[in-house]
């Protein structure tokens, strides 16, 4: 499995050779290194552990600082794949991924805070006749009658966002190697500098 880790830049349009428009997303993808390899044997598990980004030392915490021993990265971040023939220290490029290919992102969709129903579920709201005055974006009734209790699941006021979101089957536009930008095809959840993880489908 191919995969690395990039932040959101800004959203843009994709002239393709026919002519046609696409909506698309930059995301800017510098280079990661693998910090850490799981095995079976000694973890229980498969895994590659890689960082990208810089930062003080002093801001990482003492475990991670003596796992990462010299170096401070900004993210570390585990991906569920055999290590195969990848060592510590290696370098893994943008370029592993070509134009054309269809590609499964994840990340962190924007926070909202604490919002009602009409635009967390997307509710009609009551009626605005009738002597209505402060009830225009209620939820209206919540319960029946016999059984005295809100049913499990019911939709209500409450957080929204920032949820992690996973897009399968997302086609990628273009791959700037120089420039170390990946052109995703439609829109990636969250803000500008989120991150995107991109993992291959195979």
């Amino acid at each position: 499995m191919k995969f690395t880790l990039a932040t959101k830049q800004n959203m843009t349009e994709f002239f393709s050779a026919d002519g046609k428009v696409h909506p698309a997303t930059l995301l800017k993808a510098t280079p990661i290194t693998v910090t850490a390899l799981k095995r079976i044997e000694s973890d229980g598990y498969e895994a590659i552990q890689v960082g990208q980004g810089e930062q003080k030392k002093e801001r990482l915490s003492k475990a991670l600082r003596g796992h990462l021993k010299d170096s401070s990265f900004q993210v570390v971040k585990e991906f569920r794949t055999a290590p195969g023939d990848l060592a510590i220290g290696a370098t893994i490029a943008c370029d592993i991924f070509s134009q054309g290919e269809s590609v499964t992102i994840s990340s962190v969709s924007k926070g909202k805070g604490f919002q009602g129903v009409m635009k967390r579920h997307g509710m009609k709201g009551g009626w605005g006749q009738h002597g209505q005055k402060h009830s225009a974006r209620e939820v209206g009734s919540i319960g029946s009658t016999g059984q005295q209790r809100v049913n499990k699941g019911k939709r209500m006021p409450g957080r929204m966002g920032s949820d992690r979101i996973t897009q399968k089957n997302v086609t990628i536009l273009d791959v700037d190697v120089a420039n170390g930008l990946i052109l995703i095809k439609g829109a990636v959840a969250g803000k500008r500098g989120t991150l995107v993880e991109i993992k291959s489908n195979k």
